[in-house]
């Protein structure tokens, strides 16, 4: 992401999309008078998605040959002017294969990011989800400023590689100035370009969206399967529309207490923790470590590797060079899942080598960034999203008396995180609230996993949300894994729980513990 903070909330799955690749607008201008609760969607074949929407092919045939197919849901673009001008959302589905006598409705699926494009990501996991699509019809969408659905926009292609390639970690005024001046720089775009549409990507605006995606689907329940900022999202609209909500699963939990501050050293904590779990494993094993003797050598090198990048780049993908800043984003990008592992461990091998491709290839899945050098929206909407959300700007001077703090959560990512803070102090739109209202009384059982290695949204997390629900809302469900979420993880006692609840009713007893 453009600035770290933004690591806090991105999907797993999402981020998988890119990896695997690499390493194998608005709509009508004119008022509506018409009810769009009422529309109805011309589902058809699936186009190849977009450049927002991180490109490549139209997706596979599910098993057994259905087609994908895509829709567009018009929505206000002002939620405070419902009968004013619309923009186009994009929807796709796999229809339900099981016997229509025991389909339950549509199940909706957000991957997180903010920013992730669910018309991308749902394909590439749909095989995941093929228990869950006997009863349900798999739906999900790109949010709005995401993707197909009014994307945000900021600086170009060329712009971006720069933008990435810039120091993060400023050690002195110069480079201090130099990365708030980017910042600036970056924001100033996003406003130039997406000036319309940039009030209106509030995680509550999202939420109105899918209440109305509900309707037009034809449900009278909102069946939904949240993820990462997923769960956020699942959180606000179970707030907004408690009598609306039917069985919903959040997964890889955000915390809903928390301001952008306490996120991000929450996240640090994360990734330290993440970071020295891939160090155990890999100097545990039987066969030697090929990045270090113990577990504190590994991070010890590391440690090395990123302050000798600091002042000496290596070569990365030509023409660019991996840097700090691009190194530390591919090392946290490869902590999402224990199957990275290997990732790092080769890259770090390639590294101390004076080969920086395989960081930087994790790197660019992390921003977005094709093979061929283009980039999807993922990181713009994920600015914009948050800065929209999230109230608290934070100055430079507040970043420097906090980075003690965040260096103690963290030697590695602190100082990375802690500058990332002010990604949001120059943006044009003010941020609605220190930390969303999830409080949801009135609404169905919501089952919320936690994972005790996930380092995007840590395990607290999970807790904090079942306590912000409400009494006799949240179920909370632990698994004791790595990486970030937890049924990707195709651990069967979890599977089996989110199953259970989502096809067949059952509520796991809260508390319930997965290993």
């Amino acid at each position: 992401m453009p600035n770290p903070p933004r690591l806090r909330a991105v999907a797993l799955t999402a981020s998988v999309v890119l990896l695997s690749s690499v390493l194998a607008g608005c709509g009508n201008d004119d008022p509506k008078d018409e009810d769009l609760s009422a529309q109805t969607l011309g589902w058809k074949d699936c186009p190849a998605p977009s450049q927002a929407e991180g490109g490549g092919g139209a997706p596979s045939p599910l098993a057994g040959g259905d087609e994908w197919q895509c829709a567009t849901l018009k929505a206000p673009l002002d939620w405070d002017k419902p009968k004013g001008d619309t923009i186009d959302l994009a929807l796709i589905r796999a229809k339900s294969s099981g016997d229509k006598s025991k389909r339950i409705g549509s199940l909706v699926f957000n991957f997180g990011g903010p920013g992730g494009s669910g018309v991308t990501t749902l394909p590439a996991f749909g095989a995941d989800y093929a228990k869950l699509r006997t009863r349900y019809d798999l739906v999900s969408f790109d949010p709005r400023g995401v993707g197909r659905s009014a994307p945000v926009e900021c600086e170009n292609d060329q712009q971006l590689d720069a933008y990435f390639q810039q120091d993060a970690t400023p050690d002195d005024a110069a480079e201090r100035t130099a990365l708030l001046d980017n910042t600036k720089k970056f924001n100033a775009a996003c406003e130039k370009n997406s000036k319309k549409v940039l009030p209106q990507v509030r995680t509550t605006d999202a939420a109105r969206d899918m209440d109305l995606m509900r309707q037009v689907l034809g449900d009278t329940k909102l069946h939904y399967f949240g993820i990462s900022y997923g769960t956020e999202l699942g959180g606000v609209y179970a707030h907004l529309f408690p009598k609306n909500v039917g069985r919903a699963v959040f997964d890889g939990v955000v915390d809903p207490t928390q301001n952008s501050e306490q996120g991000s050293l929450g996240q640090a904590e994360g990734f330290q923790l993440a970071l020295d779990n891939f160090a155990k494993d890999c100097t545990s094993k039987v066969e030697d470590c090929p990045v270090g003797d113990t577990a504190q050598d590994v991070k010890d090198r590391i440690a090395k590797l990123l302050k000798d990048l600091d002042s000496k780049p290596i070569p990365g993908i030509f023409p660019r060079e991996l840097t700090q800043t691009a190194a530390t984003n591919g090392i946290a990008q490869s902590l999402y899942s224990k199957d990275f592992w290997e990732y790092l461990t080769e890259g770090l091998e390639q590294a101390y080598d004076g080969d920086g491709r395989i960081l930087m290839l994790l790197s660019d899945s992390m921003n977005g960034r094709s093979e061929n050098g283009e980039y999807s929206n993922i990181s713009a909407a994920n600015i914009a999203i948050n800065c929209a959300d999230d109230k608290p700007r934070y100055t430079s001077d507040f970043v420097q008396e906090k980075l003690p703090e965040f260096r103690a959560a963290s030697p590695l990512f602190g100082d990375f995180l802690a500058w990332g803070m002010v990604s949001c102090t120059d943006w044009a739109v003010a941020g609605a609230a220190d930390h969303p209202d999830v409080s949801a009384a009135g609404s169905a059982p919501i089952l919320v996993v936690g994972n005790t290695g996930d380092p995007a949204t840590p395990y607290e997390g999970a807790r904090k949300m079942v306590d912000a629900l409400g009494k006799g809302v949240g179920v909370e469900l632990t698994y004791k894994g790595q990486g970030h979420g937890a049924y990707d993880s195709k651990n069967k006692c979890v599977q089996s729980a989110v199953n259970g609840y989502l096809l067949d009713g059952k509520v796991p007893a809260a508390g319930t513990v997965c290993s």
